[in-house]
């Protein structure tokens, strides 16, 4: 599959902050969130911040809520939390905050993982939105989830180069 990226556009760098949703894992150890930091910067984009919450609702509510309410953050890439077991509950933390959801993301994104891990992937929650104009994209908090949401998905729609439309398109211009 090509996308059709022009040249006759330029790239606009966006200020994205990065979740890591775990009970576990630390800086030291975590491998989801440099995943993302280190393909979104080689991208062209801009990390605004990095954070690492465990897996309590409204503690993750507050990191994106500030992040939401911050006009210098145009998305929210979280990692962790969308399974159906014990304590994931990323899902049940961003929806309230959504101005809109973006049900393709999460639809695209299972059927590409099924290419990997078969009918296992109908247990991801993975899932998009829009609120206060920062787009949020919340991922497994598998390296390779988030790899492949990066890669195959998110990074198209974030890219102004992409035709016949991106998600950048639709945000006010930096300058105004």
């Amino acid at each position: 599959m090509t996308h059709d990226n022009t040249t006759d556009r330029e790239f606009i760098p966006l200020n994205i902050a990065v979740l890591t949703v775990s009970d576990s894992r630390t800086e030291e150890t975590d491998k989801s969130g440099p995943v993302l930091v280190d393909r979104l910067q080689a991208a062209g984009h801009r990390l605004a911040e990095r954070a690492i919450e465990p897996d309590d609702v409204y503690r993750l509510r507050a990191t994106v809520s500030r992040w939401i309410a911050d006009p210098q953050v145009q998305v929210v890439i979280t990692t962790g939390g969308t399974g159906i077991t014990g304590r994931d509950g990323t899902p049940e933390a961003i929806l309230p905050l959504l101005d809109k959801v973006i049900e393709g993301f999460g639809e695209m994104f299972r059927t590409l993982s099924f290419a990997d891990i078969g009918t296992s992937t109908l247990q991801s929650r993975a899932m998009a939105g829009v609120a206060n104009r920062t787009y949020l994209f919340c991922l497994p908090g598998s390296s390779g989830a988030c790899a492949d949401g990066w890669d195959k998905l998110i990074v198209h729609q974030l890219d102004y180069r992409t035709r016949p439309c991106n998600l950048v398109e639709l945000l006010p211009r930096l300058d105004e």
